[in-house]
Order: C-alpha cells, then sequence, then structure tokens
C-alpha cells in the first residue's frame, strides 16, 4: 500500500479580464451590489477560438508535470474534472491525452462540479495506494462564460462565473505520513435541480426540442441556482466533511496550517472561517480575481497558495467543497 502525494501544480486562465463595472454596461449591475454579495471583484472570460476547456487543461497540465520532475510519458492515466466540456461526448480526458501526446493511457471524466476536482483526487489516490499506477494526472478546468445568461435577467448567476484551469501531477508515495491522508465525498441528489442546467438534457428537453420551440424565453439551457438554499446548504456540507476529514486523521481544528475552499462564494468562505476560528494566514481566497471557476477553483487557488509560499513541507492541508448534485468532499493532505 503507497500513499500519493500532489507532485506537481499548475493553472491557466484566460488574458481577458472582465471587471464588475464591465458587467454593468451589458446588464443592471454595480460593483458595490457584486462585491458585498459575492466578494467579487473580477474574473477572466476566454476569447472564442483561443482557449477552450481542454487547451486550458492542457496548458494548466504542462505546467504542473514540468513541476513534478517527470516526462509526460512517465503519466500513466488521466482524470478531468468540468461541467463545461468542449463535446457533448467525447469527454476532455480524451482531448488531453491526444493534445498533450501522451502514450495510450487511460482517461475518465469526472462530472461533480464544484466538488469534481477534490472527486478527481480520490478517484487518482485510490488507484496510486493500490499500486495500479505510479503517476496520475488530475485536471479541474472550466469554460463559464459561453453559456451564461449575459443579461440582467441572468445577472444573479452570470456575475458569479469565471473561466480557468488548475491541475496537478498525484504521484506515488512510500512515506505514509505524508500524501493525502484521506478524502470524503458525499452526495444528496433530491435537490439536484437547486442548482442545475437543465437543457439540453436526453431526460427532458434536447436540442431539437429547443430548436423546434424556437422560444427567446426558453430559459432552461441557462444555468439555474436557488441562491439562499444553495448557501445555507454549503455552510453546513462545507463544516460536516471537514470536521470528517479532521477527526478520521485524528487531528484538531488547530492542526490546519491552509484550508483552501471551493471558490463558490467569499461570504461561503468567510462564514466557514469563523465558525472554525481561523486567521486569515490559514485560509486561502481568490474568487475576488477569477470568480467561481467550479471543477477549477481548488486546483487554481492551491497552486496560487503553493507558489506564493503560504503551504510548505509539513504542513497539513485541507480542501473542501460543496456544489451542484448536491455533492460535497473534502481531503486532508500533509505535505
Amino acid at each position: 500500500m503507497y500513499h500519493s502525494k500532489i507532485a506537481g501544480l499548475g493553472f491557466y486562465v484566460p488574458s481577458n479580464v472582465v471587471t464588475n463595472d464591465d458587467l454593468s454596461k451589458i446588464m443592471e449591475t454595480n460593483d458595490e451590489w457584486i462585491q458585498e454579495r459575492t466578494g467579487i471583484k473580477e474574473r477572466r472570460h476566454i476569447i472564442k477560438g483561443e482557449d477552450t476547456t481542454t487547451t486550458m487543461g492542457v496548458k494548466a497540465a504542462e505546467i504542473a508535470i514540468q513541476r513534478a520532475g517527470i516526462a509526460k510519458e512517465d503519466i500513466d492515466f488521466v482524470v478531468f474534472a468540468t461541467l463545461s466540456p468542449d463535446y457533448y461526448f467525447p469527454g476532455p480526458g480524451v482531448l488531453v491525452q491526444r493534445d498533450l501526446g501522451l502514450r495510450t493511457v487511460g482517461a475518465i471524466d469526472i462530472r461533480n462540479q464544484c466538488s469534481g476536482f477534490v472527486y478527481g483526487l480520490s478517484v487518482a489516490d485510490q488507484y496510486i495506494k493500490t499500486g495500479m499506477y505510479k503517476n496520475v494526472l488530475v485536471i479541474g478546468s472550466e469554460v463559464h462564460s459561453s453559456g451564461l445568461d449575459m443579461t440582467t435577467r441572468g445577472r444573479g448567476v452570470s456575475v458569479i462565473f469565471g473561466d480557468g484551469a488548475g491541475a496537478a501531477v498525484l504521484s506515488r508515495e512510500e512515506d505514509l505520513t505524508k500524501g493525502i491522508l484521506s478524502t470524503h465525498l458525499h452526495s444528496e441528489g433530491q435537490h439536484a435541480e437547486e442548482l442545475s442546467l437543465i437543457a439540453p438534457g436526453m431526460g427532458g428537453r434536447w436540442v431539437n426540442d429547443i430548436l423546434a420551440d424556437n422560444d427567446p424565453n426558453d430559459e432552461s439551457y441557462f444555468p439555474y441556482m436557488n441562491g439562499q438554499f444553495v448557501f445555507k446548504n454549503a455552510v453546513v456540507r462545507f463544516a460536516e466533511v471537514i470536521n470528517e476529514g479532521l477527526q478520521a486523521n485524528n487531528l484538531e481544528v488547530s492542526d490546519i496550517d491552509m484550508l483552501i475552499p471551493h471558490q463558490a462564494n467569499l461570504r461561503i468562505s468567510q462564514f466557514i472561517q469563523n465558525k472554525f476560528k481561523l486567521s486569515d494566514d490559514q485560509v486561502f481566497n481568490n474568487i475576488q480575481k477569477y470568480g467561481n471557476t467550479t471543477a477549477a477553483s481548488i486546483p487554481i487557488a492551491l497552486t496560487e497558495a503553493w507558489e506564493q509560499g503560504k503551504i510548505k513541507s509539513g504542513d497539513t492541508v485541507v480542501l473542501a467543497a460543496f456544489g451542484s448534485g448536491f455533492t460535497w468532499a473534502s481531503a486532508i493532505i500533509k505535505w
């Protein structure tokens, strides 16, 4: 039995910065309103034709592989987390395998939205623990901007989300006191429609239905979020899954050196920070710059925190996420 360690990290965001003032020019909103409710000041949107979910994932992965000190040929498996694939099918995992020029390794896609990257880490961790693979590439990448209702009608959702990608190389670790100590995964599908994008979908409105109706008021192909309900559930589940991870490893809150929460809303992160009585040095947030990048938010934040020297060897790092599904997850890592 082995542990898996994060051997390399990387992230990529588009160069196109979209500020709250930029959004106020195309919908009825303003900087004060957005910052008060979400903490977001700006986000990145792709320039169509320059970036996709896959190409951003590839760029983040190349950095992570280089930092891991391995060759692309050493990658044994690819796990790609996203809600915004380039194609309905095939998924982006195989596109990354192709575009990185990897040998014919396996590739799977994770569809757990905001919790996707932590779910992906858990999958990769199991493969490495059992000895099946030595190096697994885990990517979280999202393009939201192309699928948002960028009008006043959609402002409650559209101001929140941004585009970007993050990646990690998980490698075999023989020292069982280091690496990923445990992961904890949950779901509660009874609330699935409270944060969802319904169409196109085989179970309801497919492309031919949308085209046949040609209804300009049809909002089923834009994201829907019951914001207050999501917030109330998020703060409860975040706390539960963090405590679950700590208890599984006989750790106390005081043992946390760095908490990287999914960047859903700065107010959620601040609520959890206050609940656990953590200092600003123990929690990393960057939603102010990038918005909510769903499956990409944790690897982007984790990479930035590491690049800034906020995560050091021997630190206990906690990752936690909650999102559409409803799904939530945590990972406890000894760096």
